[in-house]
């Protein structure tokens, strides 16, 4: 079965649809240069009311342990999304002092990202499209057959470029553990779009229908 992340959460009524519509998780992004960038008062808000209901993940860019620990208190994350340059020794005393799961992302431009990701023994890979500049959120997708050299049995999160008409073939072609999706389902940065939101999940869910979900 194929779940579906939801990332670039801003607003408590983004939250609550995709939680309604069956999101697995929720993403929060505590980079500040980010367009996507939650509020920490109205991050904490949302965690507060649905944490019970789904996992909250904190996506972080070269953050320092201390700033990871205090997210993961605050906003009780149970997955941390680490999409910079951290090391591995970095993401074991980050899951060590959060107790939150680990999510290491690429940006995956060739097969040396992939090769250099198998270093990361964390609970999850997170495979995004390389673009000079950013971090994610590009809107476009990535050379999928590239992974094909996994060699790692990690749970794989595929992201980048995904929407209503794509995610069904990145499903088919890598049978991700789950997806990631952000500008896909938005009507402008950092605010869904319920419409868009609505189909993405539709097309996911004949994937869990085949899987006997």
């Amino acid at each position: 079965m194929t779940r579906v992340k939801v990332c670039g959460i801003t607003r408590p009524e983004d939250a609550e649809l995709a939680v309604e519509l069956g999101a697995w998780a929720l993403g929060f992004i505590l980079w500040p240069h980010s367009p996507r960038a939650a509020d920490p008062t109205v991050g904490a808000r949302i965690a507060a009311a649905l944490r019970r209901r789904t996992e909250l993940v904190g996506v972080f860019v070269n953050p320092t342990l201390a700033e990871v620990s205090h997210a993961a208190e605050t906003l009780h994350l149970s997955h941390l999304q680490l999409h910079g340059d951290e090391g591995p020794a970095f993401c074991a005393e980050a899951a060590r002092r959060s107790g939150a799961k680990v999510i290491k992302a690429a940006r995956v431009a060739g097969a040396a990202d992939l090769q250099d990701l198998e270093r990361f023994h964390t609970d999850f890979h997170l495979l995004d499209t390389a673009a000079r500049g950013l971090r994610g959120g590009t809107g476009e997708t990535w050379d999928w057959a590239l992974a094909a050299r996994r060699r790692r049995a990690i749970p794989m999160i595929l992201s980048g470029g995904l929407t209503a008409e794509n995610v069904a073939a990145g499903i088919e072609a890598l049978d991700p553990w789950a997806v990631d999706v952000s500008s896909g389902v938005e009507a402008e940065p950092g605010v869904k779009d319920p419409v868009k939101l609505a189909a993405l999940m539709a097309a996911v869910e004949p994937q869990r229908i085949a899987a006997g979900a």
